[in-house]
């Protein structure tokens, strides 16, 4: 469901030049247009972290109107399960559309593909000095926690007080690829390449966003005040109705 970087880029260029508020060219649009995307990504983060403590319990019945749900199938096209190299250290970059991606954020971990529950450091370690504590972690019930070497992200338990060294896996969130409005020069002009083209990862509901971002950041680079104020206001708009 990506959205189209040529539409995008027209409906911006059309909205700069209404009373000849400038012109963007497709290389700071390009810029402007990465850079928006990558905010909007990132506040999937904060706004999936406010539901989730704001919502109440929701019906497991499929419901259009709930807003954690929508965030997370936001989220889904980048999200991976990864292998954790040496059973402690996390993925730094994953494949993506033939190209490597930064890893942004990590989010469950896996034993054998059952959900390891975190522990403090601490705590971990009195669980592994108890026989009968970490018999529990066997099964159903594996554990982790912060790993405290450099370089390595965590150790896992599983029914045992060595930590398991392999079987170990990881949601991964990896950043969107770069969108590209790709183009031929002719006359003198540019004109859009398809072939070349690299359209937004992002959910179709964010085109709006989208374009007000890349305006916002237009207004300021050509230096059109009014330009900056309006696409401002249109997202001031826009977030308070979803935080509503």
């Amino acid at each position: 469901m990506a959205i189209s970087v040529d539409t995008v880029y027209q409906r911006v260029l059309a909205l700069a030049n209404k009373e000849q508020r400038g012109y963007i060219t497709p290389q700071e649009f390009n810029l402007l247009a990465n850079q928006a995307q990558i905010a909007i990504f990132e506040s999937y983060f904060y706004s999936k972290n406010i539901r989730n403590r704001k919502e109440e319990s929701v019906d497991p019945e499929i419901d259009e109107t709930n807003i954690s749900e929508l965030i997370s199938s936001k989220l889904n096209p980048f999200l991976t399960v990864e292998p954790v190299s040496a059973g402690h250290t996390f993925p730094s970059t994953v494949a993506a559309g033939g190209e490597q991606c930064d890893v942004f954020q990590t989010g469950r971990v896996f034993y054998n593909n059952q959900v390891c529950y975190k522990l403090p450091i601490n705590e971990a370690i009195r669980f592994t000095k108890s026989i009968r504590h970490i018999a529990t972690t066997s099964g159903d019930g594996p554990i982790f926690t912060d790993n405290i070497v450099t370089g390595r992200d965590i150790l896992v338990y599983a029914g045992s007080s060595m930590p398991i060294a392999s079987g170990i896996s990881v949601e991964c969130f990896r950043v969107p690829t770069q969108a590209n409005w790709g183009y031929v020069v002719v006359n003198e002009k540019a004109l859009y390449n398809a072939n070349v083209a690299v359209d937004f990862e992002l959910h179709k509901s964010e085109e709006d966003t989208l374009v007000n971002n890349i305006l916002e950041l237009a207004g300021i680079i050509i230096n059109k005040p009014g330009l900056f104020q309006l696409a401002a206001g249109k997202n001031a708009a826009e977030q308070q109705l979803q935080n509503l």
